[in-house]
Protein backbone atom coordinates (compact mmCIF):
# COMPACT_ATOMS: atom_id res chain seq x y z
CA UNK A 1 0.00 0.00 0.00
CA UNK A 2 1.63 3.24 -1.08
CA UNK A 3 2.23 6.06 1.45
CA UNK A 4 2.22 9.65 1.87
CA UNK A 5 4.86 11.46 3.58
CA UNK A 6 6.84 15.29 4.06
CA UNK A 7 10.58 15.78 4.02
CA UNK A 8 11.18 18.35 6.38
CA UNK A 9 14.51 18.79 6.04
CA UNK A 10 13.84 19.24 2.00
CA UNK A 11 11.38 21.83 2.93
CA UNK A 12 9.04 20.93 0.39
CA UNK A 13 6.03 22.08 -0.04
CA UNK A 14 5.21 18.72 -1.77
CA UNK A 15 4.09 15.64 -0.93
CA UNK A 16 6.15 12.54 -1.53
CA UNK A 17 4.74 8.88 -2.41
CA UNK A 18 6.10 5.96 -0.89
CA UNK A 19 5.29 2.76 -3.14
CA UNK A 20 6.58 -0.41 -4.35
CA UNK A 21 7.92 -0.53 -7.70
CA UNK A 22 7.57 -3.90 -10.61
CA UNK A 23 11.09 -5.10 -9.50
CA UNK A 24 10.12 -4.85 -5.69
CA UNK A 25 12.02 -2.37 -5.06
CA UNK A 26 10.74 1.04 -2.49
CA UNK A 27 10.79 4.06 -4.26
CA UNK A 28 10.32 7.82 -3.33
CA UNK A 29 8.69 10.16 -6.04
CA UNK A 30 7.53 13.81 -5.22
CA UNK A 31 4.27 14.00 -6.32
CA UNK A 32 4.40 17.67 -7.17
CA UNK A 33 0.95 18.25 -5.20
CA UNK A 34 0.46 20.59 -2.04
CA UNK A 35 -3.21 18.88 -1.52
CA UNK A 36 -3.00 15.60 0.43
CA UNK A 37 -5.93 14.06 -1.73
CA UNK A 38 -4.52 14.87 -4.90
CA UNK A 39 -1.17 13.74 -3.77
CA UNK A 40 -3.02 10.62 -2.88
CA UNK A 41 -4.29 10.59 -6.54
CA UNK A 42 -0.95 10.82 -8.27
CA UNK A 43 0.61 8.02 -5.34
CA UNK A 44 -2.16 5.11 -6.36
CA UNK A 45 -1.88 6.30 -9.98
CA UNK A 46 2.22 5.27 -9.81
CA UNK A 47 1.48 2.01 -7.45
CA UNK A 48 -1.73 0.49 -10.36
CA UNK A 49 1.16 1.51 -12.73
CA UNK A 50 4.07 -0.62 -11.41
CA UNK A 51 1.88 -3.13 -10.21
CA UNK A 52 0.63 -3.79 -14.26
CA UNK A 53 4.20 -3.54 -15.51
CA UNK A 54 4.90 -6.13 -12.68
CA UNK A 55 1.92 -8.25 -14.73
CA UNK A 56 3.23 -7.61 -17.75
CA UNK A 57 -0.33 -5.42 -18.77
CA UNK A 58 0.75 -2.05 -18.70
CA UNK A 59 0.16 -0.56 -22.42
CA UNK A 60 1.20 2.77 -23.68
CA UNK A 61 -2.23 3.38 -24.00
CA UNK A 62 -3.27 2.15 -20.81
CA UNK A 63 -0.30 4.37 -19.60
CA UNK A 64 -1.75 7.47 -20.70
CA UNK A 65 -5.53 6.38 -19.08
CA UNK A 66 -3.66 6.89 -16.69
CA UNK A 67 -1.90 9.76 -16.15
CA UNK A 68 -5.20 10.95 -18.12
CA UNK A 69 -7.21 10.28 -15.12
CA UNK A 70 -5.08 11.67 -12.41
CA UNK A 71 -4.85 14.56 -14.44
CA UNK A 72 -8.41 15.43 -15.03
CA UNK A 73 -9.39 14.60 -11.05
CA UNK A 74 -5.79 17.04 -9.78
CA UNK A 75 -6.38 20.00 -11.85
CA UNK A 76 -9.52 19.37 -13.83
CA UNK A 77 -8.18 19.39 -17.35
CA UNK A 78 -8.18 16.38 -19.60
CA UNK A 79 -4.97 14.81 -21.35
CA UNK A 80 -4.77 15.75 -24.63
CA UNK A 81 -5.38 12.99 -27.46
CA UNK A 82 -4.06 13.05 -31.00
CA UNK A 83 -3.43 10.47 -33.71
CA UNK A 84 -1.09 11.11 -36.12
CA UNK A 85 -3.72 11.82 -39.00
CA UNK A 86 -5.90 14.05 -36.60
CA UNK A 87 -2.93 16.18 -35.58
CA UNK A 88 -1.14 16.15 -39.17
CA UNK A 89 -4.55 17.38 -40.48
CA UNK A 90 -4.96 20.20 -37.65
CA UNK A 91 -1.95 21.25 -38.49
CA UNK A 92 -2.42 21.53 -42.17
CA UNK A 93 -5.71 23.38 -41.75
CA UNK A 94 -3.57 26.23 -39.73
CA UNK A 95 -1.06 26.52 -42.49
CA UNK A 96 -3.59 27.07 -45.02
CA UNK A 97 -4.36 30.08 -43.18
CA UNK A 98 -1.30 31.50 -42.28
CA UNK A 99 0.86 30.52 -45.66
CA UNK A 100 0.94 31.13 -48.92
CA UNK A 101 -1.29 28.81 -51.17
CA UNK A 102 1.33 26.95 -52.42
CA UNK A 103 3.40 26.49 -49.55
CA UNK A 104 -0.02 24.87 -48.21
CA UNK A 105 -0.11 22.30 -51.17
CA UNK A 106 3.43 21.48 -50.50
CA UNK A 107 2.78 20.74 -46.94
CA UNK A 108 -0.11 18.63 -47.92
CA UNK A 109 1.81 16.92 -50.70
CA UNK A 110 4.20 15.95 -48.08
CA UNK A 111 1.74 15.27 -45.06
CA UNK A 112 -0.69 13.14 -47.35
CA UNK A 113 2.26 10.99 -48.44
CA UNK A 114 3.70 10.16 -44.65
CA UNK A 115 0.06 9.30 -43.73
CA UNK A 116 -0.37 7.09 -46.89
CA UNK A 117 2.77 4.99 -46.05
CA UNK A 118 1.52 4.87 -42.13
CA UNK A 119 -1.88 3.46 -43.28
CA UNK A 120 -3.62 1.76 -39.93
CA UNK A 121 -0.47 3.46 -37.85
CA UNK A 122 -1.84 6.76 -38.92
CA UNK A 123 -4.74 5.97 -36.19
CA UNK A 124 -2.07 5.28 -33.28
CA UNK A 125 -1.98 8.54 -31.09
CA UNK A 126 0.78 10.83 -32.07
CA UNK A 127 2.89 9.50 -29.26
CA UNK A 128 3.34 5.88 -30.77
CA UNK A 129 5.49 7.59 -33.89
CA UNK A 130 9.08 6.89 -33.83
CA UNK A 131 12.07 7.39 -35.57
CA UNK A 132 12.02 4.20 -36.94
CA UNK A 133 8.70 5.11 -38.87
CA UNK A 134 10.19 8.38 -40.21
CA UNK A 135 13.40 5.82 -41.46
CA UNK A 136 10.71 3.63 -43.05
CA UNK A 137 9.00 6.57 -44.74
CA UNK A 138 12.49 7.62 -45.94
CA UNK A 139 13.50 4.38 -47.55
CA UNK A 140 9.92 3.49 -49.32
CA UNK A 141 10.48 6.87 -50.89
CA UNK A 142 14.23 5.54 -51.97
CA UNK A 143 12.67 2.58 -52.94
CA UNK A 144 10.27 4.53 -55.44
CA UNK A 145 13.03 6.37 -57.18
CA UNK A 146 12.70 9.76 -55.86
CA UNK A 147 15.68 11.35 -55.97
CA UNK A 148 17.96 11.98 -52.93
CA UNK A 149 17.12 16.11 -52.82
CA UNK A 150 13.02 15.15 -52.94
CA UNK A 151 13.34 13.17 -50.51
CA UNK A 152 15.62 15.68 -48.04
CA UNK A 153 12.54 18.02 -48.71
CA UNK A 154 9.86 15.52 -47.75
CA UNK A 155 11.45 14.67 -44.41
CA UNK A 156 12.25 18.60 -43.26
CA UNK A 157 8.62 19.14 -44.48
CA UNK A 158 7.73 16.66 -41.98
CA UNK A 159 9.85 17.46 -39.31
CA UNK A 160 7.58 20.60 -38.72
CA UNK A 161 4.82 19.75 -37.26
CA UNK A 162 6.22 17.24 -34.86
CA UNK A 163 8.31 20.04 -33.88
CA UNK A 164 5.14 22.29 -33.36
CA UNK A 165 3.25 18.81 -31.54
CA UNK A 166 6.94 19.06 -29.09
CA UNK A 167 6.83 22.88 -28.49
CA UNK A 168 3.21 22.71 -27.27
CA UNK A 169 4.32 19.75 -24.85
CA UNK A 170 2.14 16.81 -26.72
CA UNK A 171 5.82 15.08 -27.52
CA UNK A 172 8.77 15.03 -25.64
CA UNK A 173 10.93 14.80 -28.96
CA UNK A 174 10.61 14.98 -32.38
CA UNK A 175 10.86 11.44 -33.69
CA UNK A 176 12.07 12.83 -37.31
CA UNK A 177 14.45 15.04 -36.25
CA UNK A 178 17.21 11.90 -35.54
CA UNK A 179 16.27 10.43 -38.96
CA UNK A 180 19.67 10.67 -40.84
CA UNK A 181 18.62 11.99 -44.54
CA UNK A 182 20.02 11.23 -47.58
CA UNK A 183 23.57 12.06 -49.00
CA UNK A 184 22.74 14.95 -51.74
CA UNK A 185 23.23 13.14 -55.14
CA UNK A 186 26.11 13.25 -56.46
CA UNK A 187 26.51 14.21 -60.33
CA UNK A 188 28.29 11.68 -62.90
CA UNK A 189 31.18 14.21 -62.87
CA UNK A 190 31.20 12.94 -59.03
CA UNK A 191 30.79 16.56 -57.77
CA UNK A 192 28.31 17.81 -55.42
CA UNK A 193 24.76 17.66 -56.98
CA UNK A 194 23.74 21.19 -57.54
CA UNK A 195 21.43 23.58 -60.51
CA UNK A 196 23.54 24.81 -62.79
CA UNK A 197 23.26 28.22 -64.09
CA UNK A 198 22.90 29.35 -68.20
CA UNK A 199 25.86 31.41 -69.88
CA UNK A 200 24.69 34.90 -71.37
CA UNK A 201 25.41 33.00 -74.68
CA UNK A 202 23.38 29.33 -73.90
CA UNK A 203 19.94 31.87 -73.18
CA UNK A 204 20.53 32.97 -76.75
CA UNK A 205 21.09 29.65 -78.11
CA UNK A 206 17.92 28.74 -76.40
CA UNK A 207 15.47 31.81 -77.52
CA UNK A 208 16.76 30.64 -80.78
CA UNK A 209 16.07 27.56 -80.41
CA UNK A 210 12.48 28.08 -79.67
CA UNK A 211 12.16 29.54 -82.85
CA UNK A 212 13.47 27.35 -84.99
CA UNK A 213 12.13 26.63 -88.32
CA UNK A 214 12.51 23.27 -90.31
CA UNK A 215 11.16 23.12 -94.21
CA UNK A 216 9.16 26.29 -93.67
CA UNK A 217 7.13 25.54 -90.31
CA UNK A 218 7.86 26.25 -86.46
CA UNK A 219 9.53 23.68 -84.61
CA UNK A 220 7.96 24.30 -81.37
CA UNK A 221 3.84 25.45 -81.96
CA UNK A 222 3.95 28.11 -79.21
CA UNK A 223 7.72 28.71 -79.78
CA UNK A 224 7.09 32.81 -80.09
CA UNK A 225 6.37 32.25 -76.23
CA UNK A 226 9.12 29.97 -75.38
CA UNK A 227 11.30 33.33 -76.58
CA UNK A 228 9.92 35.60 -74.80
CA UNK A 229 9.21 33.62 -71.46
CA UNK A 230 13.17 31.98 -71.24
CA UNK A 231 13.81 36.41 -72.02
CA UNK A 232 11.73 36.94 -69.15
CA UNK A 233 12.94 34.61 -67.28
CA UNK A 234 16.52 35.42 -67.90
CA UNK A 235 16.01 38.83 -67.43
CA UNK A 236 13.61 38.75 -63.94
CA UNK A 237 14.40 35.44 -62.06
CA UNK A 238 10.32 34.45 -61.89
CA UNK A 239 9.85 31.03 -61.60
CA UNK A 240 8.35 29.23 -64.31
CA UNK A 241 4.24 29.66 -63.28
CA UNK A 242 5.00 32.82 -62.71
CA UNK A 243 6.36 33.42 -66.01
CA UNK A 244 3.72 31.41 -67.57
CA UNK A 245 0.76 33.23 -65.75
CA UNK A 246 2.08 36.50 -65.76
CA UNK A 247 -0.80 38.73 -66.80
CA UNK A 248 -0.52 42.56 -68.66
CA UNK A 249 -1.33 44.23 -65.34
CA UNK A 250 1.89 43.39 -63.82
CA UNK A 251 3.74 45.29 -67.09
CA UNK A 252 4.32 49.04 -66.25
CA UNK A 253 6.17 50.02 -69.61
CA UNK A 254 5.99 53.90 -68.83
CA UNK A 255 7.42 53.00 -65.48
CA UNK A 256 9.44 50.34 -67.01
CA UNK A 257 8.75 48.06 -64.01
CA UNK A 258 7.28 44.65 -63.89
CA UNK A 259 5.68 43.82 -60.70
CA UNK A 260 4.00 39.81 -60.02
CA UNK A 261 2.80 37.88 -57.03
CA UNK A 262 5.29 34.34 -56.57
CA UNK A 263 3.12 31.81 -56.36
CA UNK A 264 5.78 29.84 -54.28
CA UNK A 265 5.87 32.38 -51.32
CA UNK A 266 3.24 34.57 -52.12
CA UNK A 267 5.38 37.39 -52.07
CA UNK A 268 5.18 40.45 -54.23
CA UNK A 269 8.00 41.37 -56.50
CA UNK A 270 8.47 44.46 -57.89
CA UNK A 271 11.86 44.44 -60.72
CA UNK A 272 12.99 46.95 -62.78
CA UNK A 273 12.56 46.21 -66.82
CA UNK A 274 15.95 44.99 -68.19
CA UNK A 275 16.45 47.07 -71.81
CA UNK A 276 16.47 43.45 -73.76
CA UNK A 277 13.23 42.77 -72.09
CA UNK A 278 11.37 46.04 -72.48
CA UNK A 279 12.15 45.96 -75.72
CA UNK A 280 10.93 42.70 -76.38
CA UNK A 281 7.33 43.73 -74.56
CA UNK A 282 7.75 46.77 -77.04
CA UNK A 283 7.28 44.54 -80.09
CA UNK A 284 4.02 42.92 -78.57
CA UNK A 285 0.80 44.09 -79.40
CA UNK A 286 -1.02 44.64 -75.62
CA UNK A 287 -4.62 43.38 -75.60
CA UNK A 288 -7.45 45.39 -74.05
CA UNK A 289 -7.75 44.23 -70.39
CA UNK A 290 -4.97 43.93 -68.45
CA UNK A 291 -6.17 40.31 -67.13
CA UNK A 292 -4.94 38.85 -70.81
CA UNK A 293 -1.66 37.11 -70.21
CA UNK A 294 1.59 38.29 -71.95
CA UNK A 295 2.21 34.56 -72.44
CA UNK A 296 -1.38 32.64 -72.97
CA UNK A 297 -0.31 29.36 -74.95
CA UNK A 298 1.94 28.95 -71.62
CA UNK A 299 -0.72 30.04 -69.38
CA UNK A 300 -2.48 27.57 -66.96
CA UNK A 301 -0.86 24.40 -67.66
CA UNK A 302 1.31 21.91 -65.55
CA UNK A 303 5.14 22.01 -65.36
CA UNK A 304 5.12 18.04 -64.85
CA UNK A 305 4.25 15.36 -66.66
CA UNK A 306 5.01 14.64 -71.00
CA UNK A 307 2.82 17.47 -72.25
CA UNK A 308 4.02 19.75 -69.43
CA UNK A 309 6.13 22.93 -69.70
CA UNK A 310 9.08 21.81 -68.08
CA UNK A 311 9.33 18.78 -70.64
CA UNK A 312 8.75 21.72 -73.80
CA UNK A 313 11.75 23.46 -72.17
CA UNK A 314 13.62 20.22 -72.06
CA UNK A 315 12.67 19.72 -76.24
CA UNK A 316 14.19 23.60 -77.03
CA UNK A 317 17.40 22.83 -74.74
CA UNK A 318 17.85 19.67 -76.61
CA UNK A 319 17.27 22.06 -79.88
CA UNK A 320 19.92 24.43 -78.77
CA UNK A 321 22.26 21.20 -78.67
CA UNK A 322 22.15 22.39 -74.28
CA UNK A 323 22.60 19.67 -71.53
CA UNK A 324 23.08 19.40 -68.19
CA UNK A 325 24.68 16.64 -65.96
CA UNK A 326 22.28 14.32 -64.88
CA UNK A 327 21.94 14.68 -60.76
CA UNK A 328 19.35 11.95 -60.44
CA UNK A 329 18.48 9.12 -62.96
CA UNK A 330 15.26 7.57 -63.12
CA UNK A 331 15.21 3.85 -61.85
CA UNK A 332 14.67 1.09 -64.18
CA UNK A 333 10.79 0.00 -64.78
CA UNK A 334 10.06 4.25 -64.71
CA UNK A 335 10.43 4.83 -61.08
CA UNK A 336 11.61 8.53 -60.43
CA UNK A 337 12.58 10.75 -63.00
CA UNK A 338 16.00 12.07 -64.23
CA UNK A 339 16.71 15.67 -63.52
CA UNK A 340 20.07 17.29 -64.73
CA UNK A 341 21.71 20.48 -63.66
CA UNK A 342 20.20 22.75 -65.86
CA UNK A 343 16.78 23.06 -66.39
CA UNK A 344 13.95 26.41 -66.96
CA UNK A 345 14.86 27.26 -62.97
CA UNK A 346 18.60 27.72 -63.94
CA UNK A 347 17.20 31.22 -65.63
CA UNK A 348 16.65 32.50 -61.64
CA UNK A 349 20.11 31.16 -60.97
CA UNK A 350 21.76 32.66 -64.05
CA UNK A 351 19.63 36.20 -62.94
CA UNK A 352 21.06 36.21 -59.77
CA UNK A 353 24.65 34.90 -60.35
CA UNK A 354 24.99 37.50 -62.92
CA UNK A 355 23.97 40.48 -60.41
CA UNK A 356 26.70 38.56 -58.10
CA UNK A 357 29.58 38.44 -60.70
CA UNK A 358 28.95 42.41 -61.43
CA UNK A 359 29.38 42.92 -57.58
CA UNK A 360 25.89 43.51 -56.45
CA UNK A 361 25.13 43.57 -52.75
CA UNK A 362 23.30 39.86 -52.07
CA UNK A 363 20.47 41.80 -49.80
CA UNK A 364 19.80 43.96 -53.26
CA UNK A 365 19.64 40.57 -54.82
CA UNK A 366 17.22 38.89 -52.17
CA UNK A 367 15.11 42.01 -52.89
CA UNK A 368 14.93 41.21 -56.58
CA UNK A 369 14.67 37.81 -56.49
CA UNK A 370 12.23 37.52 -53.73
CA UNK A 371 14.40 35.45 -50.61
CA UNK A 372 13.56 36.36 -47.49
CA UNK A 373 16.42 33.76 -46.65
CA UNK A 374 19.81 34.40 -46.93
CA UNK A 375 21.13 31.11 -47.46
CA UNK A 376 18.90 30.01 -49.73
CA UNK A 377 19.69 33.26 -51.53
CA UNK A 378 23.48 32.42 -51.79
CA UNK A 379 22.84 28.83 -53.36
CA UNK A 380 21.44 30.68 -56.09
CA UNK A 381 24.54 32.54 -56.45
CA UNK A 382 27.96 30.59 -58.71
CA UNK A 383 16.15 49.34 -51.53
CA UNK A 384 15.36 51.76 -53.46
CA UNK A 385 14.45 51.90 -57.16
CA UNK A 386 17.78 53.71 -58.23
CA UNK A 387 19.96 50.51 -57.40
CA UNK A 388 17.44 47.76 -58.26
CA UNK A 389 17.38 49.26 -62.03
CA UNK A 390 21.39 49.51 -61.64
CA UNK A 391 21.73 45.95 -60.22
CA UNK A 392 19.07 44.58 -63.08
CA UNK A 393 21.46 46.78 -65.46
CA UNK A 394 24.46 44.84 -64.58
CA UNK A 395 22.85 41.39 -66.56
CA UNK A 396 24.29 40.72 -69.67
CA UNK A 397 21.73 40.34 -72.56
CA UNK A 398 21.63 37.49 -73.88
CA UNK A 399 24.78 36.80 -76.58
CA UNK A 400 26.93 38.48 -74.03
CA UNK A 401 26.11 41.76 -75.17
CA UNK A 402 26.14 44.82 -72.21
CA UNK A 403 22.54 45.51 -70.94
CA UNK A 404 21.18 48.50 -73.61
CA UNK A 405 23.73 47.65 -76.13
Amino acid sequence: MPTLIKDARARSPFWICCYTAADGRRLKKSTKQTDRGKALEVCLALERAEGMAKRGTLTETRARQLIGEVLERTTGEALPFYTVEAWLRDWLRGKKVSKSASTHVAYTHSVESFLSHLGGRAKLNITAISPKDIAAFRDAQIASGKSPNTIRYLIKQIRIPFNAARRQGILTHNPAESVELPAPAKMDSGGESARDSFTPEQVEALMKAAILREHGRPVFEAGAEWRGAILFAYCTGARLQDVANLPWSGIDLPAKLVTYRAKKTGKLVTIPLHPALESYLLELSAPDSGKAFVFPTLAGRDTGGRSGLSMAFGRIMARAGIRGEVIHAAKKGGKGRTTRTLSFHSLRHSFNSQMANGGIAQEVRMKLTGHSDAEMNRSYTHHELAPLRAAINVIPSPGGRKAGK
